[in-house]
């Protein structure tokens, strides 16, 4: 301390306890960094006299309190007076370089300059790395990018830097890097050995989080609202039974949504272990199986029926989880249903569609098979004569005489009127239920709008038994003199065929006309009628009342609070009574004040007209009538889909996907427009959130 070597003399009128300064002196905080504001705090001392030894501060603040006392100016006691004495050349102001006080001073100089310290140049190296860390890692994201939207592999049989077809992963990386110098400079051969970051792991990383960021996107899209489920299962290329869940709702601009949630492994396809892997699937994104307002499903035993099916074990669970047969199932199952009750129809279908679709390869089988059987009944027509060609050809030329005679008979059977009778018969069945197959496969269907395209179907069947014998003959006819086939006579007796010991006592006409004709159409619209019963539910005449449609002229107030009663859980008998002066001053709103409802076509319409001129909440309980009845599902295309996405990125070639990284690959895949919308850096964010990573950004 300086009084150890120095005595201080007091002047006569001051006192030495009066003269010392008993506080700091003041300091401009503004001047000095955030950091040492805090050390003005612990009541430094300017006088060295009063202050605590540097020694006894922590070893990580030193540093700081030097540099907020040397802020503070020297401290200048006033009143004493220090006696001159000589010590030589020891204690020269600043004298030569190597002298002590020359070596203090430039020590302060150094402590009072932080940006030539060590901690300062390490600081900025670690920048420097963690730009470069962050290029390499975004670059990385933008390579898997655009293989999960391609759907295509990451690994490669041979990775080594010799090989000149590595993987599609470092292949796309490198060339991404030639493009882009600052790219190049950091990744690949450029990359720290211990940070390269293109391993399987890492991959496997992205890939998920990618994912990840995806369905969070997709949850925050659904808002906590309620939701449909379409479910479905199947066995990937390795024979594991895997189901797809797909997510149903109304957003928040009242547009009906479809998207798809995730692939999971389950053990058996028992009710029971699929209700336990949707409640799983649903847990693991904070969704709640409360929330759910409609299953959708594809009809199959252990998704549908009265005893401890899928259907059942969630309505236990929830008595508002309303289910419908897929629509376009039951439209399949109509058309099969007739092949089995009708000899005729289940003899052509399955020679045209096994033996000659088989051997000709008309048209691939779709795994659907929605629309694949009319596309090989106008490609058998178009292609007929290269068929009759191409059988006769083999007839001729083939060496196996069982192929001869499967050759021969082949073409006696194609070049018969009978067969291409019930080739253009079929056909035109087939074009009135296109359409409907067409439109049940939309993402943005309503239970409604498909209920109108069945009755429309079930018109045109009609009107088809009574107007279109006589073009249907002409059609044929036409087709058999183009093609030199034998028309027979239409008022002799039917031949039943050489197997048959019973002669017939019908004519071609009646046979053709009425057991054929007639019965087909009759079978036909029986089974759309039996099939399709879910019309004459309160549930679907409730919601056919909310239709828009030709300025809201079904509209009927009885049968939409009965609806209403179909969901307890949203309805109390309160909110009941407001549904119905509601629905009172709604009614007329739409219809005489605002023009902007009358020319709806549907509830997807309405319901994003509603939010658009933001009405909505005026009619909340309306709204929600309007959401639960886009929510109730129409049709499982969206799960179909899925499956033919996971058998694309699951495929001969790439067997041994995980499940996770399986899962990972389909959503962003599948949802390859939300994923769009998902920014880098979220996914950078939750890769270096997730887990512990050598470089944190």
């Amino acid at each position: 301390m300086i009084t150890n070597f120095f005595k201080p003399q007091t002047s006569s009128d001051t006192s030495p306890s009066s003269s010392l300064p008993s506080s700091p002196l003041p300091v401009n905080l503004s001047s000095v960094s955030d950091n040492d504001k805090e050390l003005a705090k612990l009541d430094l001392k300017s006088d060295p006299t009063l202050r605590k030894p540097i020694t006894e501060f922590p070893p990580n603040i030193r540093d700081r309190v030097r540099r907020y006392d040397i802020q503070k100016k020297p401290c200048q006691p006033d009143k004493f007076e220090f006696p001159i004495r000589d010590f030589g050349e020891r204690l020269k102001h600043v004298g030569e370089v190597n002298r002590v006080h020359r070596r203090c001073f430039k020590m302060m100089l150094d402590l009072m300059n932080p940006e030539q310290s060590i901690l300062a140049s390490l600081d900025k190296q670690s920048e420097k790395i963690k730009g470069e860390h962050y290029i390499r890692l975004n670059t990385l994201i933008d390579v898997t990018r655009y293989l999960l939207k391609q759907g295509l592999s990451f690994r490669g049989h041979n990775e080594c830097v010799t090989s000149t077809r590595r993987s599609n992963f470092l292949d796309l990386l490198k060339w991404y890097a030639d493009k882009k110098e600052e790219v190049k400079n950091v990744v690949l051969e450029k990359a720290p050995k211990n940070s390269t970051m293109t391993s399987p792991d890492i991959q496997k990383d992205i890939v998920s989080y990618c994912a990840k960021e995806t369905l969070k996107a997709i949850i925050e899209d659904l808002n906590g609202d309620f939701f449909g489920i379409l479910v479905d299962e199947s066995k990937n290329i390795y024979h594991k039974e895997q189901m797809a869940l797909v997510l149903r709702y109304v957003n928040r601009e009242g547009k009906l949504i479809e998207r798809f949630l995730g692939l999971v492994h389950v053990k058996d396809t028992s009710a029971k272990s699929l209700k336990e892997a949707i409640y799983f699937l649903l847990l693991n994104h904070s969704l709640s199986r409360s929330q759910i307002r409609g299953q959708g499903y594809n009809g199959s035993s252990n998704m549908q029926g009265e005893l401890n099916s899928l259907t059942t074990l969630i309505l236990k669970d929830n008595s508002s989880a309303y289910c419908v047969h897929c629509f376009a199932h039951q439209l399949q199952l109509a058309l099969v249903a007739v092949a089995k009750k009708h000899d005729d129809v289940n003899n052509f279908l399955t020679f045209l569609i096994i033996r000659l679709n088989q051997k000709l390869g008309l048209q691939r089988h779709g795994d659907t098979r929605w629309g694949s059987h009319l596309k090989i009944a106008r490609n058998f027509i178009s292609l007929f004569s290269s068929i009759i060609h191409v059988l006769g050809v083999l007839e001729k030329e083939v060496a196996n005489y069982h192929e001869k005679a499967l050759a021969k008979g082949l073409v006696e059977d194609i070049r018969s009127y009978e067969f291409v009778y019930m080739l253009h018969l079929i056909l035109k069945i087939l074009v009135v239920t296109y359409d409907l197959n067409m439109n049940l496969q939309r993402k943005d269907q309503d239970i409604i709008s498909a209920i109108k395209l069945v009755d429309f179907s079930k018109r045109q069947f009609q009107l088809m038994r009574e107007c279109k014998w006589n073009s249907l003959l002409e059609d044929v006819s036409l087709f058999c003199e183009k093609n030199d086939i034998m028309i027979p006579k239409m008022n002799v007796k039917y031949d039943l065929g050489k197997l048959k010991r019973k002669s017939s006592s019908v004519t071609y006409s009646h046979h053709l006309h009425v057991k054929v004709f007639y019965v087909v159409i009759d079978l036909q619209l029986s089974e759309l009628n039996n099939r399709f019963s879910e019309v004459n539910t309160d549930l679907l005449l409730g919601m056919a009342s909310l239709s828009p449609e030709n300025c809201f002229a079904n509209y009927d107030k009885y049968k939409i609070m009965k609806l209403a009663t179909y969901y307890p859980n949203d309805f109390s008998a309160s909110k009941l009574e407001d549904l119905s002066f509601d629905l009172d001053n709604y009614i007329y709103y739409v219809r005489e004040v605002d023009n902007a409802f009358s020319n709806l076509k549907g509830f997807g319409d309405l319901s994003i007209k509603l939010v658009e001129i933001n009405v909505y909440k005026t009619w909340v309980l309306v709204y929600l009538l309007v959401k639960l009845s886009l929510i109730l599902p129409v049709a499982t295309a969206t799960v179909e889909r899925a499956f033919s996405s996971m058998n694309f990125i699951k495929n001969d070639l790439r067997s041994r996907i995980g499940d996770d990284f399986l899962n990972g690959c389909s959503v962003c895949y599948i949802e390859d427009e939300v994923f769009d919308s998902v920014p880098n850096n979220a996914i950078i964010d939750r890769f270096q959130n997730m887990t512990t990573r050598q470089m944190q950004l």
